[in-house]
């Protein structure tokens, strides 16, 4: 080395054989980890309540994806503060390929409308796949005299702010789809937000609540036995498993179009291949014949994507509900 060589200048030659050797190092260190995972369980943290609307779908796809991977792969339900308290805990994980989130518009929702929060709800995150979507359906309690859209409007506009409205939690797509719905229709309604969907949907059958727009599939049961009413459905054509349930757009709001999906998403950091393993076993998973079966029978259409997909529709549906949180005002209640 020259006398007063800077060993740590970026133009020496020691410096560059370092960099190259560091590099060297960190991918076989990263390649032997791939070739090795997984060697333990796996978790899938979703931030909703257990009996949720995703919480079923979730838990055949991990079933079916731990049965290609040679390893448990467990769910565990981590809900609270519009899916935050279950986000953070897996942005600030081990970027390894053992935990993974569960991520949903919701997620896409939070990341404006909790502005002060400890991660952010895409740049920590790897994006994985997409896993499905399915539409959610306007229902209302039978005791509430509507059968349909307008009359829903009627009643509501001769009560403005005498009648509840529940959801899944605040800053939920429950909570959104709402608040856009309502907004469209120039209605007011109280909004009543609930700790997951399982109290939220026992309620509405009770009668404490009158109003919800959750996912179809967590509907089905409660909507066929008569003890749930729906009056419309969010998607682009009607519901297979509701054919006589009208569209929004069919009932006046053509721009009123929403899918609740689902995603799933590893910590910022995950080493490449352990990504594309998970991507690559989840569309299998999608596609085993039991998996497609039950997302179907629940209204759910199996998706899949690549990493950079998804990271693309996360960041559409971030700006579409900013732009929905801005026009209707909805806030954290």
């Amino acid at each position: 080395m020259s006398p007063g060589r800077n060993p740590f200048d970026p133009s020496s030659q020691f410096n560059r054989r370092f960099v190259l050797m560091a590099a060297g190092t960190a991918c076989w260190v990263c390649s032997v980890r791939a070739q090795e995972y997984p060697s333990r369980p796996i978790r899938i943290v979703v931030p909703f309540s257990a009996g949720g609307a995703v919480d079923g779908p979730t838990r055949v796809v991990a079933q079916e994806l731990g049965r290609r991977l040679g390893q448990q792969v467990n769910v565990e339900n981590r809900p609270g503060a519009g899916a935050t308290l279950g986000s953070e805990s897996v942005a600030k994980a081990a970027p390894d390929g053992y935990t993974l989130l569960l991520a949903s518009q919701t997620n896409a929702i939070s990341a404006t409308l909790y502005p002060k929060l400890n991660f952010q709800p895409l740049d920590d995150f790897a994006p994985i796949s997409l896993l499905g979507r399915e539409p959610a359906v306007l229902v209302v309690n039978p005791r509430l005299p509507v059968r349909n859209v307008a009359e829903l409007i009627a009643h509501v506009k001769e009560r403005p702010d005498q009648i509840d409205y529940a959801s899944s939690g605040n800053g939920s797509g429950q909570h959104l789809f709402a608040a856009q719905f309502l907004s469209m229709a120039g209605l007011r309604m109280n909004h009543i937000p609930y700790r997951g969907s399982a109290q939220a949907t026992t309620d509405l059958i009770g009668g404490q609540v009158m109003l919800a727009m959750p996912g179809v599939a967590g509907m089905l049961a409660h909507i066929r036995s008569g003890k749930l009413h729906a009056l419309a459905v969010t998607s682009q054509q009607r519901s297979p498993q509701l054919p006589d349930v009208p569209t929004l757009a069919e009932s006046g709001f053509p721009s009123m179009v929403a899918y609740v999906w689902l995603g799933l998403l590893a910590p910022r950091g995950t080493p490449t291949p352990i990504v594309e393993r998970l991507n690559r076993e989840l569309q299998a998973a999608l596609a085993a014949p039991d998996v497609k079966s039950y997302l179907a029978s629940s209204s759910i259409e199996a998706l899949g994507s690549t990493p950079t997909e998804l990271a693309a529709y996360f960041r559409e549906e971030r700006e579409r509900w900013a732009g929905v949180i801005r026009d209707t005002g909805a806030k954290i209640e």
